[in-house]
């Protein structure tokens, strides 16, 4: 069974950077692409970037294309979210999540394994 551990949320003060890390477990990860989400007090889960694990094609939502890079260490199975020039409306639980990479793309539903977040806060 699919298993993932998120780790690396805290406190950042607006400009710094944060590393995320996704671990993941239980099954060959060839066929997922990990996938990014964050969900804002009071707002609904949405899609940050996603990864296909196999051939690393990335995907960003708009509001952090230059700023956030995600990647994968393809042989420990762990995957990142890298975020720079952090800005309060990055605060946020963030998620990792993995699904089949034929259906997998922005969407919380594309996704069948999740995580269960680590919290980023960024103050002014």
């Amino acid at each position: 069974q699919l298993q993932l551990v998120e780790s690396g949320g805290g406190l950042a003060r607006t400009g710094e950077s944060l590393t995320l890390s996704c671990a993941a477990s239980g099954r060959a990860l060839d066929r997922y692409t990990m996938g990014w989400f964050r969900q804002a007090p009071g707002k609904e889960r949405k899609f940050v970037a996603s990864i296909q694990w196999t051939g690393g094609s990335t995907q960003y939502t708009n509001s952090v294309r230059g700023r956030f890079t995600v990647y994968r260490d393809v042989p420990i199975g762990v995957g990142y979210l890298q975020m720079n020039s952090l800005n309060p409306e990055d605060t946020a639980l963030y998620y990792c999540a993995m699904g089949d990479t034929r259906y997998s793309g922005e969407y919380v539903y594309g996704y069948d394994v999740w995580g269960k977040g680590t919290l980023v806060s960024v103050s002014s």
